[in-house]
């Protein structure tokens, strides 16, 4: 089993000193009592006292119930007030209408933090609602930190603590995994699923309506706990977008850990109706992508990939690289990893000449040398750790996916027990995929007690394996600059145009005339542009602009400008320019009869470059968020856009254009010239910028900008802008 600390950060503890927080002395409480404590059957108050006798917790433990005289064996006191020592934390198994007093009282005898166990709050909403309120006016008057209310407690495995404050059914063992839910009904199944997996944690934490303590709170108090490297979480929403992305980042960046989530739920905010591609297209959903990304974070897709990433990150070293080695008793199966392992971002390794010398003299004539290793369906466990062994010894292989299928001369466990042993050997990780369930269990059993991640299907292997890749290659970029740098801008012109559109009221549409104004005081790289409003302004506008031309109807009721035959492109000469001026207006009141016209925008004819599209919407959570994408008129339909939170480091910039799917197309296909990629981030930089100064702009779409080839540059072609004075 591997022992070492596979994160970089040393044997003993993370660089820097531990940090106490105010989730310390609740989470390592030396002294509980427990209100509401029972001797009921079936009772919540019965189990979680029963849990924190059972778990052997080391502090000390004070039942608090009005009549009986002990419960469980231990004297019990009649009220908090009572007790006559001092007490870390109290956990709170009383109806709903009784927690805001009793944390008062807890909070004047002193009592650090209360454990509130208790359901009836905002859960069931009316009444529960206006008493998770008073419970905050509470806390907020009294200074004291509570967890909660509403969920299933919280589990420390350190054996100096040993507290179980729970009413769950296990406690589970020790391990280097802290897992933090929103939901305690989750947590049962995860405990028992954990247990089925021989999954250990450090801290096991419930944290339900969150009425005071947060996952903020309890990341804070994780980033240095030296018990836990690595992080699962359950989320159903983020408290603090921002918060939540700086204390992510701190984790996973400089403290080396890993976080996985998954996220469920869509807040209704996001499915509200939007005036513009980016807001169509910015649901909660990608917000929170957008989060979890520059937070260094990894999203799962459900539990049990939770648990296949966190077996692999808890039990294994990190790979170097992506370079993976399959090694196999059956075809079939390596050629079904090595799918999945190119689907998920991995390199098939190139096995040296010295290593495919040495398996040509361990393994039959019929064995591939290759990659898959194909170690033959009679293959002896002598044979595989030959195999195993002469792989992982390659400098050019930075991880390994060890296949068997149970096959009448297959020594199972004796083939298991040489993994491990291999794996002692070497700092690569080594990952399993022992298939089927029965006949090679014992193996299993041998591997996952010896610090060997077994998977059912090599495919889980595999996409585990391309998590670590990628975590791997998020500390590598640890070290690269993540500032925030202001680009030069006329802030102040900028807000003196959006009050003045807005005047006394609350939304207002900037057309692209106007809009231009904006993108320019940020350094957008704008056309030569002329609004004109009558026949008679057309010359000057051609002398002003030049020729070609594109000319669009400005009109805040007609939005989408092309449906109604409000645009005219290529405009070559002054007649040409004069009759779509014409045609332009005729078509705009056919369109629509009682729209509003403010004029005709004469705009200089971009040259052909690549289509792209920029863009900006305000989160009502999380505030403005930044999407880049494939431009045109074909966004809606192919969706290949990113997300980030604003304002953000030039990095993002960069991964934001990187990571489309049609990445291919800025970097020249087909003899067409690589775009200029560093013009485009520049562009996504001051956009986010501007959508973070400016909080009235609601939504905002530059679509299309153009895009040159290396040294042309960028622009503009199309624009609008969305306002909306912010709540207060």
């Amino acid at each position: 089993m591997y022992t070492g600390d596979p994160y970089g950060r040393g044997e003993k503890n993370i660089a820097g000193a531990f940090q106490k927080s105010a989730v310390d002395p609740i989470i390592n409480a030396r002294s509980i009592a427990v209100v509401g404590a029972s001797n009921r059957p079936g009772s919540v108050g019965l189990a979680a006292f029963k849990n924190l006798l059972g778990a052997a917790y080391k502090g000390v433990l004070y039942p608090v119930h009005p009549k009986d005289k002990s419960i469980q064996g231990v004297k019990a006191y009649p009220a908090l007030e009572e007790v006559p020592d001092p007490v870390d934390l109290a956990v709170l198994i009383i109806g709903a209408e009784q927690v805001p007093g009793v944390v008062r009282t807890a909070a004047a005898r002193g009592v650090t933090g209360c454990l509130v166990i208790s359901a009836g709050f905002k859960e069931i909403g009316g009444h529960g609602a206006a008493l998770e309120n008073r419970l905050k006016d509470t806390v907020r008057e009294t200074g004291i930190r509570i967890i909660g209310p509403n969920c299933l407690g919280i589990i420390n495995t350190h054996p100096e603590i040993r507290m179980n404050a729970s009413f769950a059914r296990i406690m589970p063992k020790a391990g280097n995994i802290a897992f933090i839910s929103q939901s305690g009904a989750l947590c049962t199944s995860v405990l028992d699923y954990a247990a089925g997996r021989n999954v250990g944690f450090s801290k096991f934490i419930s944290f339900g309506n969150k009425a005071d303590i947060n996952e903020i709170d309890f990341l804070r108090y994780l980033k240095d706990d030296p018990d836990t490297h690595l992080i699962l979480m359950y989320l159903e929403d983020i408290s603090d977008g921002h918060a939540f992305m700086e204390i992510g980042k701190e984790i996973t960046y400089h403290a080396g850990k890993p976080i996985l989530v998954v996220k469920s739920g869509r807040s209704k905010e996001g499915a509200r109706a939007a005036a513009s591609h980016t807001g169509s297209l910015a649901g909660s959903d990608a917000t929170y992508d957008a989060i979890f990304y520059q937070s260094g974070i990894q999203r799962v897709e459900g539990i049990n990939e939770l648990f296949n990433y966190a077996e692999a990150f808890s039990k294994q070293p990190l790979p170097r690289g992506n370079r993976v080695a399959i090694i196999t008793n059956a075809g079939g199966p390596g050629i079904m990893t090595t799918d999945a392992a190119v689907r998920h971002g991995l390199t098939l390794a190139t096995l040296s000449d010295q290593t495919r010398a040495q398996l040509k003299e361990s393994l039959p004539p019929t064995a591939s040398l290759g990659n898959p290793v194909d170690v033959i369906g009679d293959a002896t466990h002598e044979r595989y750790e030959a195999a195993i062994r002469s792989v992982m010894m390659d400098d050019g292989v930075d991880g390994a996916i060890v296949i068997l299928t149970p096959q009448a001369m297959t020594d199972i466990l004796e083939t298991a027990e040489i993994v491990p042993r291999v794996a002692a050997d070497v700092n690569k990780p080594i990952l399993a995929s022992f298939m089927g369930m029965v006949d090679v269990s014992e193996g299993i059993e041998y591997l996952q007690s010896h610090g060997i991640p077994n998977y059912v299907f090599p495919e889980a292997a595999a996409r585990s394996m391309a998590a670590m890749v990628r975590f791997g290659e998020r500390l590598a970029t640890r070290d690269q600059r993540r500032e925030i740098t202001r680009l030069p801008c006329d802030t102040a012109r900028v807000a003196d145009l959006i009050n003045r559109k807005l005047g006394g009221g609350e939304k207002a549409y900037m057309p692209e005339a106007e809009a231009y104004e904006i993108f320019a005081a940020y350094g957008l790289p704008v056309p030569r542009h002329r609004m004109i409003r009558s026949p008679a302004e057309i010359d000057g506008a051609i002398a002003a602009v030049g020729l070609p031309a594109v000319m669009k109807i400005v009109s805040p009721d007609i939005i989408h400008k092309s449906d109604a035959g409000g645009v005219k492109v290529n405009l070559a000469t002054a007649d040409a320019v004069k009759r779509a001026y014409d045609e332009i207006l005729e078509n705009a009141r056919r369109y629509k009869a009682d729209a509003r016209i403010e004029g005709v925008f004469l705009v200089e004819m971009a040259g052909k470059g690549i289509e792209v599209i920029l863009g900006a919407t305000r989160d009502p959570a999380f505030g403005p968020i930044c999407m880049f994408g494939l431009g045109g008129v074909f966004v809606e339909v192919m969706k290949d856009v990113t997300f980030r939170l604003a304002p953000m480091w030039e990095l993002s910039a960069e991964n934001m254009i990187r990571q489309i799917r049609s990445y291919r197309i800025l970097e020249g296909v087909r003899g067409n010239p690589p775009s200029d990629v560093d013009a485009l981030k520049r562009c996504i930089m001051k956009l986010s910028q501007l959508a973070a100064d400016h909080p009235e702009i609601r939504e905002l779409d530059i679509n299309p900008l153009i895009v040159y080839p290396e040294g042309g540059g960028c622009v503009v072609a199309d624009g609008r802008i969305m306002l909306e004075r912010p709540k207060k």
